[in-house]
């Protein structure tokens, strides 16, 4: 089984393919196995890294370590380890503030990013008031939050995916219990995305409850040349949930930038 040696623990990744390389950070309520619809579909084209962040599947954290905090870095000592110069990156949910926050720190080593249902550590006064909303329901408890996940007749549109979805989760086992406070409270500073004009294309389930889309609608205006797509009979999940028209969006915005 593949790990890295990195940061001072074991971090689980896998490779598929070849070409550009392509990295899906996966959010709080998953791990590298969430990437199931997109592995195989990109990997025709691309060279795609999947990982379990440090606390998260097979990826087990320091006692007492960064959790969340050491993300970025995680990301850019994995790109190291596998020889990696440049990497488009993809990230949903929690993953958001790996790519977001990895795109800002090296933007020379960013092809493109994207990011779904994620407000990616970006602050604005449409996010602090999501973010509120989300500690005051969850009490903090990432279990709590992902009760509300999907759009409303998910679970009984697709109950083997919704089934599938919480199998995922509850392979992740050894969280921190303060891991959603912790992710909320970082913030990047994306000038440096807007400076460089780094592709970037974001994405959001219009009935997304958890990152609701005037949330992500207020990201994508502080980045000028950014697109921002809201995606019909989606709740938190899009690539989940609609893996086809996440599939379709994501490969069409990839095919149009060009890295190395």
């Amino acid at each position: 089984m593949p790990f890295a040696p990195i940061n001072g623990i074991q971090l689980y990744y896998e490779v598929h393919g070849n070409g550009p390389a392509l990295v899906f950070a996966h959010g709080g309520g998953g791990s590298h196995l969430s990437w199931w619809q997109q592995v195989p579909e990109f990997a025709r084209a691309y060279r795609v890294i999947t990982f379990d962040h440090r606390s998260f599947g097979q990826s087990h954290d320091t006692p007492g370590g960064p959790g969340p905090r050491a993300f970025v870095r995680d990301l850019a000592a994995l790109l190291d380890y596998l020889g990696i110069r440049k990497a488009a990156v993809v990230g949903q949910s929690m993953g958001g503030w790996t790519v977001c926050g990895f795109a800002a720190a090296y933007p020379e080593r960013t092809g493109a990013l994207v990011l779904c249902d994620t407000t990616g550590g970006v602050e604005t006064a449409e996010v602090n008031s999501a973010h509120a909303t989300i500690q005051e329901r969850s009490q903090g408890s990432l279990a709590q939050v992902l009760t509300n996940a999907y759009a409303r007749d998910f679970p009984e549109r697709e109950p083997a995916l919704c089934f599938l979805y919480q199998q995922i989760s509850v392979l992740n086992t050894h969280i921190a219990s303060d891991v959603i406070p912790v992710l909320l409270s970082i913030k990047h500073d994306i000038q440096p995305i807007i400076t460089h004009r780094l592709p970037t294309l974001l994405l959001v389930g219009e009935e997304d409850v958890l990152t609701p889309p005037h949330a992500m609608a207020s990201v994508a205006a502080q980045i000028p040349h950014a697109r921002f797509v809201r995606v019909p009979q989606a709740g938190h999940s899009v690539y989940f949930e609609r893996a086809r028209e996440f599939n379709r969006l994501v490969m069409a915005f990839l095919h149009e930038q060009r890295w190395q």
